[in-house]
């Protein structure tokens, strides 16, 4: 038996003050071929996972805080017990906009890679308007900060 235990995976904090758990796929113990799921901590007031689109269908159901969901040209606040479904191709952005951390679970399928992870990291993530299309009207803008060494 396999047992990814959330108390055990340390994550990886990205530019754009997230810290990402790996449950299953990436570097997690679960290695799933139709999906790939984790846990994700928003820090308060501005900590996102940045506009981007990828492949695969996902979800993301948040466990506690508030935040502004963008996808496509829509812009919705979301609240802990909602969950939403991100359709392949169709770029979005989560942002918290509470005092408080903002913790959400995501689900893609199928497993695999998704870029803009990496793109984050390395400072090359498309920017909202002009590599990639603009965010909906009102929406808290795009991080795309490379870290400092």
């Amino acid at each position: 038996m396999i047992i990814s235990d959330l108390t055990q995976i340390e994550g990886r904090r990205y530019p754009a003050r997230r810290r990402t758990q790996n449950l299953a796929g990436g570097v997690a113990p679960i290695q799933a071929k139709n999906f790939s799921m984790g846990n994700v901590t928003l820090d308060p007031k501005g900590g996102q996972v940045p506009w981007h689109n990828q492949e695969q269908e996902e979800v993301y159901f948040v466990i506690e805080g508030t935040g502004e969901m963008c996808l496509g040209s829509e812009r919705q606040t979301v609240t802990a017990g909602q969950m939403v479904f991100i359709p392949s191709g169709v770029f979005h952005q989560l942002t918290n906009t509470g005092e408080t951390p903002l913790r959400m679970v995501y689900c893609y399928g199928p497993a695999g890679d998704v870029a803009h992870w990496r793109q984050e990291l390395d400072g090359t993530l498309p920017k909202a308007g002009l590599e990639a299309p603009s965010l909906p009207d009102g929406a808290w803008p795009q991080c795309t900060e490379k870290p400092s060494a």
